[in-house]
């Protein structure tokens, strides 16, 4: 069964998210990747203020291909999170709460999580032409320059994720190899 999320993520709505859960995301997002993540980090440091409010805000891991005519924009896979865990706990700490991507975090990361109530949802890699269907406006919001890893603010419906690491620290990908295992002996 799916549960459907309607965004912003409330602290509150991240304590009812448990690994293993499949949802359909509908809100708001932002895009972000490692030079973006950089930039944000480093305006933090400045005292400067962000592009966007991170107050319970999700951030897609994406660098969309351009839109072809017609569409709102191109294949929107997710990226490697592991190429922003030297972000993740410093975005947390000013208020996003949501992650979206796929692969493993580091323990760092998981602690900011239990921390700030954060969740890491799990896209399907390779399935960005299909995920981009869920993409109903895309809008530029800062940092042109980096092409398709400019920040983004996306509308979204029904995404379809799964939550990977929830605001506990309960991991599928540890409790899903276990269950796996106890399974095949």
């Amino acid at each position: 069964m799916e549960k459907k999320i309607t965004l912003p993520l409330t602290k509150e709505l991240a304590k009812t998210l448990r690994a293993g859960d499949r949802v359909l995301l509908t809100g708001i997002i932002y895009t972000s990747r490692d030079a973006g993540h950089k930039r944000m980090c480093e305006a933090l440091e400045k005292g400067e203020k962000l592009p966007f409010d991170p107050t319970d805000a999700t951030i897609y891991y994406v660098g969309p291909t351009p839109a072809r005519p017609g569409r709102v924009i191109g294949s929107a896979g997710p990226t490697t999170s592991g190429r922003m865990d030297a972000y993740a706990p410093t975005m947390m700490k000013v208020g996003a709460r949501g992650m979206i991507g796929k692969g493993a975090r580091l323990p760092e990361v998981i602690e900011a999580m239990k921390e700030h109530s954060g969740v890491y949802f799990g896209a399907i890699g390779g399935a960005g032409a299909l995920l981009s269907k869920c993409i109903k406006s895309a809008r530029l919001i800062a940092y042109e320059d980096l092409g398709a890893e400019a920040l983004r603010e996306l509308y979204v419906e029904d995404m379809p994720l799964t939550v990977i690491i929830d605001s506990q620290g309960n991991n599928l990908y540890e409790t899903g190899r276990r269950e796996y295992l106890q399974k095949k002996e």
